[in-house]
């Protein structure tokens, strides 16, 4: 009995060192205790994919009033009607008619949101490693065909605020002393600073070009604004001192990826700060936008003002209501 005792100890000392060494990697110690973060191949998926059929999302300027005088802010100000349709809605035929349905000139449509999946099918080389792309093999050129049409299409993408890459390669990532740097809803971001980030992104982009977009709303382009900042740890991923020099670097790429599309509009989601001239962490400037981008998004608190920017357009977000009818669905 003794000696199955010893056998049955050493058997669990053997099994709780391997799992040990298994779970090293993925064990994060911060002032909130202790935290496993699992590869995606263990975690629970369910939820991750939600129906298509989901309420139009209606994101709006106001509507300029013809007896009002005009002032310079006007100027730069514009009136973009849109509203965030599922892919379906685009591949299936109805998209045209929620549009004008909703009063909404353009339809957005989220081709990478903050989960890192992909909506269509990529050749980028992480999308292929991490089977990041659409099931359904024929939806490029679904999207293709209903981008022919009429009706004008936003592709929507989460540039660098992206949950599942830091996951499958922790190089990618901007860091904390723990691990992955999460922000003050659990998301993890991809650094700018990494070459094969950059590389990631601006080659989406360009394929959501070739996929026929009239406009490509570049969000959460930048580094980490939200959370606690201060848990950033300083390393190759993220020199404070160089935030704006690795924004211009994708810029400068992006500009080049994008060369054969002269048509296509990029707009960026960017905050107050930055239009007035000051920084907000993301890296991105006044100086930025105004050489890369055709247009800015910008959310404006009430009693706050937008400042006059010569040749930079900019669009005021209306969130229309709260919660799921809110911008904030558009992270």
């Amino acid at each position: 009995m003794l000696l199955i005792l010893i056998t049955a100890l050493l058997i669990i000392l053997m099994l709780s060192l391997a799992a040990l060494f298994f779970l090293e990697p993925y064990i994060h110690y911060s002032s909130d205790g202790v935290r496993i973060d699992l590869p995606p191949l263990f975690q629970k998926t369910e939820d991750d994919n939600p129906p298509d059929s989901t309420a139009p999302l209606q994101f709006t300027t106001p509507t300029p009033d013809p007896s009002a005088t005009a002032t310079p802010e006007a100027e730069t100000q514009t009136t973009f009607r849109g509203v965030e349709l599922s892919l379906s809605d685009l591949t299936g035929g109805t998209a045209q008619t929620q549009a004008e349905s909703a009063g909404a000139a353009a339809a957005i449509f989220a081709l990478k949101d903050t989960d890192g999946e992909l909506a269509y099918q990529s050749q980028q080389s992480f999308a292929l490693e991490y089977d990041l792309n659409a099931a359904d093999g024929a939806v490029n050129q679904a999207i293709q065909q209903a981008n022919g049409g009429e009706l004008y299409t936003v592709a929507y993408l989460s540039c660098f605020r992206d949950d599942i890459l830091p996951q499958w390669n922790r190089s990618l990532s901007v860091h904390s002393s723990g691990g992955n740097y999460w922000d003050d809803e659990g998301v993890r971001w991809t650094s700018p600073a990494s070459a094969e980030v950059r590389q990631y992104v601006t080659g989406l982009c360009q394929e959501a070009a070739a996929l026929g977009f009239d406009e490509l709303l570049l969000d959460n382009c930048g580094f980490p604004t939200r959370g606690n900042l201060d848990s950033i740890k300083g390393d190759s991923n993220y020199n404070s001192a160089n935030l704006t020099a690795d924004m211009t670097t994708f810029f400068q790429q992006l500009e080049t990826a994008l060369a054969g599309y002269p048509e296509l509009k990029v707009s960026v989601v960017t905050s107050l700060s930055v239009l007035n001239g000051t920084s907000d962490g993301s890296g991105l400037t006044l100086d930025l936008l105004k050489q890369y981008a055709d247009r800015v998004f910008v959310a404006v608190p009430d009693g706050q003002t937008l400042p006059t920017i010569e040749g930079l357009e900019i669009v005021p977000i209306v969130a229309q209501g709260t919660g799921e009818g809110s911008w904030a669905v558009l992270r």
